[in-house]
């Protein structure tokens, strides 16, 4: 459940009860490309057994163009994967200024100052070497993240008495609808980990039953707080929830939110520095011959979120912009587009049909965000 939760009553304040199908559809979409993608990990062997053939997603992507490069589906994906990690840094860096900024406003340090010094306090993250470190840290981020949602709730259930249903939207604006689309479907996001995080099971065979039950639980949630927050505050529902909360709750609250921010920075800086390092080494993705050389991959990689996060304007638009392509490429796109190469003479007609769905679903989301996005920065200059 990552930060994206705080923005989807004010999804459904656009949306009306479309939104609420959509969270529903969300779960579903990224729950089912999730399980294509780590089934073309996988392929026969002369038994009849399924073996794992293939570690990553960069893998899975070399496996589809080998007829036309080797290694380009493989480049592709790789920088997909790092860009859009690399933003998902740098947003974290810009939050974490902008709630210490917001947390202690009598001091005299300008929002791009407290990111200096929340980045000193990520310091750390250079060291780590195994996923089990991050592992840790982002089930700290699980709890600070549930104390945030307890604490929005419970306000929210003392005002059930002006609760109305009548508060929800039946017409809705494309353009604003657009805007809906994009923060709920991106809320689920998590291709990018899932090969990984197949890899490190214990016992892979349960990994469908997790993905099933881990999006259920998140759709449950997502719906559950993003009504009780709407009916609380209606029209005045702000882009991040937290921010209708009265002043006593919203310094603890901004406070957790900062918490919850840079414990989540480690599993997207781990994952794009072990793939570039992977790169760099030749795939010597396990050993690192050269701890300094690692170390200063790593520490340069902190450095250049950094800058990033203090020196380029109207940030958001471009994370909006990047996200629209990145982010529905690795969701949507790319899945299904590789299940459909790898598992074509297997699919049956309706897995075909369903594959072919979520990729023309996957284009036309992304191509409206991009439309949107531009249009936004056009206006802004």
């Amino acid at each position: 459940q990552g930060i994206f939760v705080l923005g989807l009553p004010y999804a459904l304040l656009y949306s009306g009860y479309s939104g609420l199908f959509l969270i529903v559809l969300a779960a579903a979409l990224c729950c089912y490309t999730g399980k294509i993608l780590i089934s073309c990990l996988y392929e026969e062997n002369e038994d009849g057994q399924l073996v794992r053939v293939r570690d990553t997603y960069e893998d899975i992507a070399n496996a589809c163009c080998k007829k036309l490069s080797p290694k380009l589906g493989g480049i592709v994906v790789n920088m997909t994967q790092v860009i859009e990690l690399i933003m998902t840094c740098i947003l974290y860096l810009v939050v974490s200024g902008n709630l210490l900024s917001h947390s202690f406003p009598y001091v005299p340090v300008t929002e791009k100052t407290w990111s200096v010094i929340a980045c000193v306090t990520l310091l750390p993250c250079v060291f780590i070497r195994t996923l089990k470190i991050v592992s840790k840290l982002s089930q700290l981020c699980s709890l600070v993240h549930f104390i945030i949602i307890l604490v929005v709730m419970t306000y929210c259930l003392t005002q059930i008495h002006q609760w109305s249903w009548a508060k929800f939207r039946l017409s809705i604006e494309f353009d604003d609808f657009l805007v809906s689309v994009g923060v709920i479907i991106f809320s689920y996001t998590s291709q990018i980990f899932l090969p990984t995080l197949e890899g490190n099971m214990k016992n892979p065979g349960e990994f469908r039953c997790m993905l099933n039950w881990t999006h259920f639980f998140a759709c449950v949630l997502k719906t559950t707080f993003a009504l009780t927050a709407f009916l609380t505050w209606g029209e005045e529902t702000k882009e991040v929830i937290t921010d209708n909360l009265p002043s006593f709750l919203q310094t603890v609250v901004n406070l957790c939110l900062l918490t919850k921010a840079l414990l989540s920075y480690p599993l997207p800086f781990f994952a794009a520095t072990e793939i570039v390092y992977a790169c760099i080494s030749r795939g010597n993705h396990s050993n690192y011959g050269s701890p300094l050389f690692a170390l200063g991959v790593r520490g340069s990689f902190l450095l250049l979120t950094l800058l990033m996060a203090m020196f380029i304007p109207h940030f958001a638009l471009l994370m909006g912009l990047t996200g629209s392509v990145t982010g529905a490429a690795m969701t949507f796109l790319l899945p299904s587009l590789f299940h459909l190469k790898l598992k074509w003479k297997k699919l049956s007609f309706l897995e075909k049909c369903a594959d072919i769905s979520v990729f023309i679903l996957g284009f036309l989301c992304s191509l409206a965000g991009i439309v949107c996005s531009i249009k936004g920065l056009l206006e802004v200059f």
